[in-house]
């Protein structure tokens, strides 16, 4: 298993990690398989999305339109409840398929990580699987 780190900029950011990941599997020993991440955090979160310009941006809104501006009662700090929240619904974890050591992703789609409560050094974990 591999462990990486991605150092994030603003508050809230969608960053595109596809190339790292692809970067990655360049020194994997397998041709095809899948590769299993996880962002190591609970005010995090990874998926692929489609990066048009503004797309980052309308994301971001839509995740913060989902989650009510409630009286949370986090005892650690209630202020990023709501980002422990968008993280839960967004997922920490994706399961890439790929071939010849380059990700099976669809024309428009990148793998992105979804900061949520930065800035910050992110640790993330990259296992691959062989194709059986």
């Amino acid at each position: 298993m591999l462990r990486f780190t991605v150092k994030t900029q603003k508050k809230r950011e969608v960053l595109d990690i596809t190339d790292l990941i692809e970067d990655h599997l360049q020194d994997a020993s397998v041709e095809t398989g899948v590769c299993n991440l996880l962002v190591l955090h609970t005010t995090a979160a990874l998926t692929t999305a489609d990066l048009d310009p503004g797309t980052d941006l309308d994301m971001l809104d839509a995740f913060e339109a989902m989650i009510p501006k409630l009286r949370y009662r986090h005892p650690h700090n209630p202020a990023h409840v709501g980002d422990h929240i968008m993280s839960a619904l967004i997922g920490t974890s994706v399961s890439l398929p790929f071939e010849e050591k380059k990700l099976l992703l669809g024309t428009w789609q990148r793998v992105v990580l979804i900061e949520l409560d930065g800035p910050r050094q992110r640790e993330l974990a990259l296992s691959i699987s062989a194709d059986a």
